[in-house]
């Protein structure tokens, strides 16, 4: 006939059921409509009730549900079970996907297939159970809104991470430390951590405020007790909360700060901080956290073996170079832990 095919719309079927409750025949509702009358008759015997006839919202329902034929995981059960089982394992998606792509030599799946697969369950079955296959087991994928300015205007002497030193970027030197704060649900509470680039270890200190001038002062504290050479720079990001960063620079610490929006830049602060979360998640309420467990959970964070270390603890790597850099300090015997020295709230290592 020379016409191009599409599909019937919501329209098209309110105009068919109106035509056909008023008694017109197919042919005069495939006139009316500029269809085949083939279509009209095929959409009311496929889409018509037993009991109450053809209804537009049914038909849009029954045409929607044979056009999809599910998920890719949902329609594969050996794909699925596959990237099931490794995320039990705690892998993420996305190391699901690579994973797969390695051991086949070829793209199998999406790690965006996984997620909409994992979501798709929660909205469905409305069991909440199918979130703890996803590393942050959470309910609900975040918005990424659209972006604002930065505050990095508003930091005096703001030094680009472009300019750090290369032996910094490699963590081949120690002495090189990222710092944040570690945010909580109830307002004004916050941690104040720092970590060292080259062993890992995490240091923190529960804050009162995120004053400026106060972060400063705790930052100034958690650096001087130590060597020179082990306080060369500390990086940040472009929160306010950092712009006392000058006050480092007394003790000879360069402070540089990552991009705007790019907070990643400093990805071992933002990992420990992923980590420190199993013990103290966001929703805790830190007064009813008592400073020893508070210092528990830094010990424990800092006695924990790292595939990055060779399997060693951060604690033990910073304690090795603490007594390379200071003759004072011990050398720890095999299998020793390292016990807390406690300096107000913070947690520090001691030979």
């Amino acid at each position: 006939m020379g016409r191009t095919y599409k599909q019937l719309s919501l329209d098209d079927r309110c105009e068919i059921a109106c035509r056909s409750a008023n008694g017109s025949s197919v042919r005069q509702i495939a006139a009316a409509l500029d269809r085949s009358p083939s279509t009209i008759s095929r959409e009311l015997r496929r889409n018509r009730g037993s009991q109450v006839g053809y209804k537009p919202s049914y038909a849009q329902h029954q045409m929607r549900a044979r056009r999809w034929t599910g998920g890719r995981l949902e329609r594969e059960p050996g794909l699925r079970r596959a990237v099931l089982q490794r995320l039990r394992r705690g892998w993420s998606p996305e190391q699901v996907a690579g994973r797969l792509a390695r051991e086949y030599g070829r793209k199998v799946i999406s790690h965006e297939t996984i997620y909409r697969f994992i979501y798709r369950q929660l909205r469905r079955t409305t069991d909440f159970n199918w979130r703890r296959y996803l590393p942050r087991a959470k309910s609900k994928r975040g918005c990424r809104g659209k972006r604002g300015g930065s505050p990095a205007s508003f930091i005096e002497g703001r030094v680009s991470l472009a300019n750090r030193p290369l032996e910094a970027a490699d963590r081949s030197v120690p002495g090189h430390w990222e710092a944040d704060l570690m945010m909580f649900s109830k307002y004004g509470q916050a941690v104040l951590t720092v970590h060292e680039r080259t062993s890992r270890l995490l240091l923190g200190i529960r804050l009162a405020s995120k004053v400026a001038r106060g972060v400063a002062r705790h930052l100034v504290g958690f650096f001087a007790t130590l060597p020179q050479e082990l306080r060369q720079s500390v990086t940040f990001d472009n929160g306010t909360e950092f712009a006392g960063h000058l006050a480092l620079h007394r003790l000879s610490i360069a402070t540089f700060f990552c991009d705007p929006h790019a907070p990643w830049q400093k990805g071992g602060i933002e990992n420990a901080i992923g980590r420190m979360r199993r013990f103290i998640p966001r929703k805790t309420d830190l007064v009813t956290l008592s400073t020893a467990r508070f210092r528990q959970f830094i010990a424990a964070y800092n006695n924990t073996p790292r595939k990055c270390l060779d399997y060693r603890t951060p604690a033990e790597s910073f304690a090795q170079v603490l007594h390379f850099e200071c003759e004072s300090t011990s050398r720890l015997s095999p299998g020793r832990r390292i016990n807390c020295l406690r300096r107000d709230d913070a947690v520090w290592l001691a030979g």
